[in-house]
């Protein structure tokens, strides 16, 4: 127990374990952004193509 409260009060004093928590958040930030933007590219993309598809039909 005394090694593990000693390795927390060494971690807690680096800058490398926060550093790579916000990294990590935004990582996270940028995917999510990505994510949201390809799902709105797509539903426009379909529409487009379903109007081509529509438009070639008739």
């Amino acid at each position: 127990m005394r090694r593990f409260l000693q390795r927390l009060r060494v971690g807690l004093r680096e800058e490398d374990g926060p550093t790579s928590v916000e990294y990590a958040i935004m990582v996270a930030a940028i995917i999510l952004a990505c994510v949201a933007t390809l799902g709105m590219l797509g539903t426009s993309v379909n529409a487009r193509f379903e109007e081509y598809s529509t438009a070639l039909e008739g």
